[in-house]
């Protein structure tokens, strides 16, 4: 069983979703701790004036300390404002009508009280959007022990699972000995971003997802796994051995 997982995040890029569509289960890592000037309440979409973010509010009371799943938003109005900026930036892209009601129902059809349960809103979404149906698992109803890889570990080894997709800074922190211990394969994402039609000039990468799927519509999962590994890849023949990166 391929099993990867990810802290929550808000409007995901990619890479995250070309991870998902490799596994057999995702753990949604609500668990992590929250941090401050990343991913996990804000994102980026291209505008006519160039890329710019969207962040979700949220309470700053002792965040350091606290779990992503903790994390609660401050109800300021803040949906509409990014309903309107995404409205803005893509009301000309080829797909906008195709998905924007879904997205207009998920960010403004209900006052999300945690980032965690909104992230997973928007992620199950987009992933319905893509054709991918990974099943998914939240880490806060399971009793993971351990820190960065040991944590890792005892995940997969709860789950069941043979091999684990980490992201590629997964290699900053993996014990694989420990894994080859306990027969788990970890393998390491390199993700190769895909270009496609953008509007606004000049190709940007790294926006979110909303970006592929405003833009180009059906193809988008096609897209996302273009130029990249495929599960087949990962259980054939050629699959990576334990501590390769790929």
């Amino acid at each position: 069983m391929i099993l990867t997982a990810h802290q929550p995040v808000y409007l995901p890029w990619l890479g995250l979703f070309h991870k998902i569509a490799l596994a057999d289960l995702f753990c949604y890592f609500d668990i992590a701790q929250y941090q401050t000037k990343d991913f996990n309440n804000r994102n980026k979409i291209k505008t006519h004036s160039g890329e710019i973010w969207l962040s979700v509010p949220v309470e700053s009371k002792n965040h350091f300390s606290k779990s992503v799943g903790e994390i609660r938003i401050v109800q300021d109005g803040w949906q509409r404002k990014h309903f309107k900026s995404i409205s803005m930036a893509y009301q000309k892209a080829p797909y906008f009508r195709d998905y924007i009601e879904q997205f207009e129902e998920v960010l403004t059809g209900q006052a999300f009280e945690t980032l965690s349960d909104l992230n997973l809103a928007i992620l199950r979404l987009a992933m319905r959007s893509l054709e991918i149906f990974t099943p998914i698992v939240k880490a806060s109803e399971y009793a993971f022990q351990g820190v960065k890889s040991d944590l890792v570990l005892d995940m997969c080894v709860q789950l069941k699972a043979d091999v684990y997709v980490f992201g590629a800074q997964g290699r900053d922190y993996a014990d694989v000995e420990s894994f080859r211990a306990a027969r788990v394969v970890p393998y390491f994402q390199e993700y190769r971003h895909p270009q496609y039609r953008q509007l606004h000039g000049e190709f940007k990468p790294y926006m979110s997802v909303i970006d592929l799927l405003f833009n180009e519509g059906p193809r988008s999962r096609e897209i996302v796994m273009s130029g990249n590994d495929t599960r087949e890849q990962l259980l054939g023949p050629a699959a990576p051995v334990i501590g390769e990166a790929q």
